[in-house]
């Protein structure tokens, strides 16, 4: 199952980073050879920029190729860093529940029930916004099953 997500959202990513090519290409033949540049293509690099970010943080996290800081943990013995690594996982979770899925659905209904429309798009900004509690599911369930590995 993991495989098969990581797999889909590698070939998402792909597909919006072609996707803002596309668009940011469009934007500088519009503004140098036409002279007339394109109004939309500004906003919707800057949205496609958020979903890239966003996606591709979860993404990063079920790789487990994430920056990490473990200056602490190499120094202690095997069953510390497994300890460790329970931990961080745990609160990673946690803060990623509370934070992206909790406040992403927050600001992703507000964002629907204010009616709030991008300026040149007029793109529901729900839209938008919803690529961060998917992204936090996403990361809950990469992280779980990172946490079920060690636990076993």
């Amino acid at each position: 199952m993991r495989s098969k997500i990581d797999a889909i959202l590698s070939k998402t990513l792909v597909f919006i980073m072609s996707i803002m090519v596309l668009n940011v290409l469009w934007q500088v033949f519009t503004r140098y050879v036409t002279g007339d540049p394109s109004s939309f293509t500004d906003e919707l690099a800057r949205y496609l920029m958020i979903w890239i970010g966003v996606l591709g943080a979860a993404y990063v996290s079920g790789r487990n190729l994430h920056v990490a800081i473990d200056i602490l943990p190499k120094r202690q013995n095997k069953k510390t860093q497994k300890n460790l690594k329970i931990i961080v996982t745990i609160l990673i979770i946690l803060f990623v529940f509370f934070a992206f899925v909790i406040g992403g659905s927050r600001l992703v209904y507000i964002s629907y029930v204010l009616g709030q429309q991008s300026p040149a798009l007029q793109l529901p900004l729900a839209v938008v916004y919803i690529i961060i509690p998917i992204s936090g599911i996403l990361i809950m369930y990469y992280k779980a099953s990172d946490l079920k590995n060690l636990k076993s």
